[in-house]
């Protein structure tokens, strides 16, 4: 045990001069508020910036303001390279004790200690502030965990500080998509500004130093700035890197060799970690922290800062960093002190130690599957695939598997295709038909997944022929309902429900409850399809044995099929319900992709009932969630692309062709009709007949071969105004088949007996003048501009002098639809103004104009300011470049 030190720290100096935290008090303030709101329930206060901008200094003075008044939990993210799975929740488990402590500690499920802590936290009596730092560095699980807690904030009397980076954050960065799934009545963002020139030079004055030329090398970054007054030298440092490291050549030998190691330790290192490692005594540690490169905290040592770590662990060569991890690796795994074994497979992959990695990063992997972490299981799982050779085949192929399985959940399926064929093919060399059975259907999956429909039958047959070889089993069961499924998929309900009958069979002789489910789903989604209200008991059922048997997955996807399969037959009176109960279903059990399918499908409900904002937000917001490949995306993209065609929207192509690309190779009915018959309405308001046509033919055949009445009927409607002759079956739906028989009027009144706006007004439109009259005024009603303005050539044609004018010239050119305040927004972004600057100009509050910033970002489909002002020159709605705006009224 060390000491507590009677000198003070140069590093603690520094920061007691700054005390007050100059030009801070304004966050602090917003802080305060946010902990005062919740006792109306929690709050998110979100602080971003770049490094050393003084994040972690505000949150440790807000803390520190509130220390005896306030419960505070903390828990911090590092920077390993594979991230600890659910590290901060450790950190913070430590802290609380209790149930957590012990859900923590037996490794329970992510669902179980997720619930310990809302626990922990509704049943605090005391204000509370959960800090969770350094997000940018987080696994998956974590980011899952405050996605968890946003969507239950009214329950938690507690105040969420979440600090990240916000210039580490690529487009594709999952934290992005995390932030969008906030509440943002809930949410607050802070973003603490670099230190103005007088800031700088008050701090440069309590410091005793010159000032001159401070501020322009640092930029007001606080770090940079507290780094070059605490240096000896004369003159300003060019970096952090060179300062950190002047101060070390300052050090005896024995402190250096203390803060070396130290540096190959990401975020923090414990006291006893150094001791055991170095034999270090209390001089050494003091004389390391007087230096002001480390400082003491709650039993750990650490760098002041990551970048001041980076830049020492940077100066090392590679033989001495592979001996320093080495040497923490031996005593981190000898002690019986409960080390993470992420920690562990960091320390064996930097030491070089391949045995270790071997050892450790399988290991490392099943927890992190085990808890939801799929991105960072697939990083340990690739970690020890490096190494495989040293391997027995079967271990191999374990680690194949694994590796293959988690890739599949966060979307890597060409990866996750290969490693499951090289298992594959290990199984088969061994001659071991079980194991070859099973990847065969994974393949299967895989494939079908990724949109590759022949290459999945292929596989699926392949999977039954290996397992009927040998003793009926679960796998063969699910063999079976796997082929069940591809069938029901495709329309082909006689073969769904045979295969799905031989699975339900054989997995009720053997008690295979699982496989039960997945069949129950596919024989009751087959016979809905096929108009058989029977197959509503099967679904049942089928969710009802995946909730007993605590399945999510599979009790999802029976509540998805009932949903689609009423949106598809526009049943919309019941697809609101089915739609919302397994919204509801999927995001109270955290199941993204499937809330990213079905928010997808609403979307498309929306659209078709009028609700044209409700539609675009939905769609958007699904497709701002983490990308699934294949199909997932289609409902929104389709709902997307239609709408944007129906408003004159350029970006209209780009969207449909994405929509195109992700359905046409599935051959599945329920992607290629939507499509094709959003891709054939696109080309019909663009005035392109021919190519009407020829997308519409491209679903039309497959529509009439599995006899979907209204795909069917929706495309033969745009064949015939494409000037073709198709043959059209007596079943389609019966609004096309009143405008495929000329009766446009009781077309009409069919559509608006469904409530469709639009089609009815689409049917208008095919009548006499006074029909189009309403036509265009249900269109601009809508906002629908390319369907209006087809209609107002038609009138003019037909020679109608007197045409409704329809909506204002501020409104037409600005097809993103944004509203009056939100072009002030986008043009000072175009002029290259920050929140701040646009907040002053406007008399808004930053807080406001960060809501306005992130709705114009939204409504131009864009992920970052940088690329609005392309996106809307693109649209014609922005003033040029070299021009400044006029100011607002």
């Amino acid at each position: 045990m060390y000491g507590t030190h009677e000198r003070r720290p140069r590093a603690a100096l520094w920061w007691s001069v700054a005390s007050e935290l100059l030009e801070r008090s304004s966050l602090l303030a917003d802080l305060d508020r946010g902990l005062a709101e919740t006792g109306s329930g929690g709050r998110i206060a979100l602080v971003s910036g770049e490094a050393g901008i003084g994040k972690s200094a505000l949150v440790r003075r807000f803390i520190q303001q509130h220390d005896g008044d306030t419960r505070v939990l903390v828990g911090l993210c590092d920077p390993l390279l594979t991230p600890r799975t659910l590290g901060p929740l450790y950190d913070i488990a430590a802290q609380t004790g209790g149930a957590l402590a012990g859900q923590m500690a037996a490794e329970a499920g992510r669902e179980v200690i997720f619930s310990a802590l809302l626990d922990e936290l509704a049943h605090c009596r005391r204000p509370q502030v959960v800090v969770v730092e350094d997000v940018h560095w987080a696994d998956e699980a974590t980011l899952d965990l405050l996605v968890f807690l946003g969507r239950r904030l009214e329950r938690l009397p507690a105040l969420l500080v979440v600090s990240y980076r916000d210039d580490e954050l690529d487009l594709d960065h999952p934290l992005r998509t995390v932030l969008g799934d906030l509440p943002p009545e809930r949410t607050r963002h802070l973003r603490p500004a670099p230190l103005s020139e007088a800031a700088v030079a008050e701090l440069a004055r309590r410091a005793g130093r010159q000032s001159a030329g401070l501020h322009a090398t640092t930029g007001g970054n606080p770090l940079l700035v507290t780094e070059v007054l605490a240096a000896n030298e004369p003159g300003v440092p060019r970096a952090v890197s060179a300062l950190t490291l002047a101060r070390f050549a300052a050090l005896d030998p024995a402190a250096q060799e203390a803060v070396r190691f130290v540096a190959v330790i990401p975020t923090r290192a414990e006291l006893w970690l150094l001791q055991e490692a170095l034999h270090a005594d209390s001089g050494v540690v003091e004389e390391c922290v007087t230096a002001g490169l480390l400082v003491l905290a709650d039993e750990t040592i650490g760098f002041r800062h990551e970048l001041n770590r980076r830049a020492l662990e940077e100066s090392l060569s590679t033989l001495r960093r592979r001996e320093l991890n080495q040497q923490a690796l031996t005593v981190l795994s000898a002690a019986d002190r409960g080390t993470d074994i992420a920690r562990l497979a960091h320390h064996a992959r930097e030491a070089g130690d391949t045995p270790a990695v071997l050892r450790y990063a399988p290991a490392a992997a099943a927890k992190a599957e085990a808890l939801g972490a799929h991105r960072e299981a697939v990083g340990h799982y690739r970690a020890a695939l490096r190494h495989a050779d040293r391997l027995s085949p079967p271990k191999r192929a374990g680690l194949l598997e694994g590796y293959s399985y988690n890739g599949y959940l966060i979307g890597i399926i060409d990866e996750a295709l290969a490693a499951r064929q090289a298992a594959l093919e290990i199984w088969e060399s061994a001659n071991q038909r079980e194991k070859a059975g099973e990847n065969l259907r994974w393949l299967s999956r895989l494939h079908w997944w990724a949109g590759q429909r022949n290459e999945a039958e292929a596989a699926a047959a392949r999977a039954i022929t290996t397992l009927e070889l040998g003793e009926p089993g679960r796998q063969l069961a699910m063999a079976y309902s796997n082929q069940s499924q591809l069938d029901m998929l495709a329309d082909r309900t006689a073969a769904a429900i045979g295969w799905g009958s031989r699975a339900l069979v054989l997995a009720r002789r053997i008690g295979d409850r699982e496989t039960l489910a997945h069949a129950l789903t596919n024989i009751g989604s087959a016979r809905l399809h096929d108009g058989d209200p029977a197959g509503r008991a099967e679904l049942t059922e089928a969710i009802d044995v995946a909730i007993d048997e605590k399945l999510p997955d599979h009790a999802a996807r029976a509540l998805v099929n009932l949903a689609f399969t009423s949106v598809e037959n526009h049943d919309y009176p019941r697809a609101a319900h089915y739609v919302e109960r397994a919204l509801e279903f999927a995001l109270t059990h955290d199941l993204n992709a499937y809330a990213q399918y079905l928010t997808g499908t609403r979307a498309w409900t929306r659209l078709d009932l009028g609700d044209w904002a409700g539609a675009e937000s939905d769609a958007r917001q699904a497709l701002k969630e983490r990308e699934q490949p294949g199909t997932s995306v289609v409902p929104a993209l389709c709902t997307l692309g239609r709408l944007q065609a129906r408003r004159g929207d350029p970006r209209a192509s780009l969207t449909l062709d994405e929509a195109a690309r992700r359905a046409f190779d599935s051959g599945e009915l329920q992607r290629i009709g939507p499509v094709a018959a959003a891709r054939a309405e696109h080309a019909w308001l663009r005035g392109d007949r021919e190519n009407t046509a020829a997308e519409a033919i491209r679903g039309f055949e497959l529509a009439v071969e599995r006899r979907h009445r209204w795909f069917a009927g929706e495309l033969a409607w745009w064949l015939r105004r494409a000037g073709q002759r198709p043959r059209v079956p007596e079943w389609v739906a019966e609004p096309y088949r009143f405008l495929l028989s000329g009766d446009w009027r009781r077309a009409a009144d069919a559509w608006e007996a469904l409530g469709h706006p639009y089609d009815q007004a689409d049917a208008l439109s095919c009548g006499d003048e006074d029909a189009a009259l309403r036509a265009l005024a249900l269109f601009d009603g809508l906002g629908a501009a390319a369907a209006a303005q087809q209609v107002r050539r038609m009138l003019r044609s037909r020679g109608r002098l007197r045409v409704p004018r329809g909506p204002r010239p501020a409104t037409v050119g600005n097809p993103a639809h944004l509203t009056a305040r939100q072009l002030q927004i986008l043009h000072l972004l175009a002029a290259g103004k920050r929140n701040a600057e646009i907040a002053a100009r406007l008399s808004l509050s930053v807080r406001t104009v960060d809501h306005h910033v992130a709705a114009v970002l939204s409504k131009l489909g864009v992920g970052s300011r940088d690329q609005a002002a392309p996106a809307a020159r693109l649209l014609g709605i922005v003033l040029p470049q070299d021009r400044q705006p006029d100011d607002p009224d």
